[in-house]
């Protein structure tokens, strides 16, 4: 899917991508719920090792395993009939009412923690 710089690419146009390449491959059997958690959290852990020794990274790298990331999750979510967008938003309704503004500014403590 080779992108033009100055256009916008959609979610949907990523996830029908992902879709076709794992149809063209027969990979749709091995994405149960719980693999594709798995590969979430391997992923992020490849994310991570972007910075294992010190805060700088190559950029180039940590894009592409943001990306696995996201493949990942956004698989997970079409899998399980999960609107990532909606649920993203309705999760931060809630935290807005775990950590309102008057406690949690420049704060870093959980919310059970805010006093």
């Amino acid at each position: 899917m080779a992108q033009d710089k100055d256009k916008q690419v959609t979610k949907e146009q990523v996830l029908a991508e992902i879709r076709a390449f794992n149809h063209a491959r027969d990979w749709e059997q091995f994405h149960t719920p719980e693999n594709l958690a798995k590969s979430i959290s391997i992923e992020a852990g490849e994310l991570l090792e972007c910075f294992q020794w010190d805060a700088n990274f190559d950029r180039q790298a940590l894009t592409e395993e943001m990306a696995d990331v996201y493949a990942y999750l956004l698989m997970l979510a079409d899998r399980i009939g999960v609107d990532l967008d909606a649920a993203a938003l309705a999760k931060y309704e809630k935290n807005k009412a775990k950590y309102p503004v008057e406690k949690a500014k420049g704060n870093s403590a959980k919310y059970d923690e805010l006093y």
